[in-house]
C-alpha cells in the first residue's frame, strides 16, 4: 500500500508540476512581456493562449488533484498518517487553486478568447489582463506549495 501511495504522489507531482510550471512562467515572464504590447496584440495573444490552455490544461490539473487525493487516502490506509496529512494538504491547496481559477481566471479567459475570436479589442482589455495577473501569483504559490507538500509526503 505504501508503494501505491508513493506512485500516486509521484503522479500528482508530475501532473501538478505541469500546471505549476505554466502558472510560474506566466507570473515570472508573461505578465512583463504582455505589459509591453498594445491592447490589440494583448487581446489576440492572450485570447488565443487561453483558447488552447483552457482546453488542454484541465487534464493534468484534474489528474494531479485526483492523484493527490489518492496519495493521501492510500498513505492513510498504509498506516502512514504524516504522509497522508501532507498529501491531504496538497489536495486542499489544489482545491483552493481550482476555486480561484473558476471564479476569477476562467471568466477573464472566456472574455479575452471571445474578443480574440471576434477580432475585437475590448476597451477594458488592459484591466482584464491586470485582474488576471493579480491572481496568477497566488495560483503559482498554491501549485508550488502543493508540489512541495507532495514531495515531502514521499520522504517519510
Amino acid at each position: 500500500m505504501t508503494l501505491l501511495s508513493q506512485l500516486a504522489a509521484l503522479l500528482a507531482i508530475v501532473s501538478t508540476g505541469i500546471v505549476y510550471g505554466t502558472d510560474a512562467f506566466c507570473a515570472l515572464v508573461l505578465r512583463s512581456a504582455l505589459a509591453r504590447v498594445d491592447d490589440a496584440t494583448l487581446t489576440a495573444s492572450v485570447g488565443n493562449v487561453h483558447r488552447f490552455a483552457d482546453r488542454r490544461m484541465p487534464a493534468p490539473g484534474i489528474l494531479g488533484i485526483i492523484a493527490a487525493a489518492a496519495a493521501s487516502v492510500l498513505a492513510a490506509a498504509a498506516g502512514r498518517p504524516a504522509e497522508s496529512a501532507v498529501a491531504g494538504a496538497a489536495f486542499l491547496l489544489l482545491v483552493v487553486w481550482v476555486l480561484l481559477y473558476l471564479r476569477i481566471s476562467a471568466p477573464i479567459n472566456r472574455r479575452l478568447t471571445a474578443a480574440a475570436d471576434a477580432h475585437e479589442t475590448p476597451a477594458n482589455a488592459r484591466t482584464l489582463q491586470r485582474d488576471w495577473d493579480r491572481i496568477v501569483v497566488p495560483r503559482a504559490v498554491l501549485q508550488g506549495l502543493a508540489v512541495l507538500a507532495l514531495g515531502v509526503s514521499l520522504i517519510g
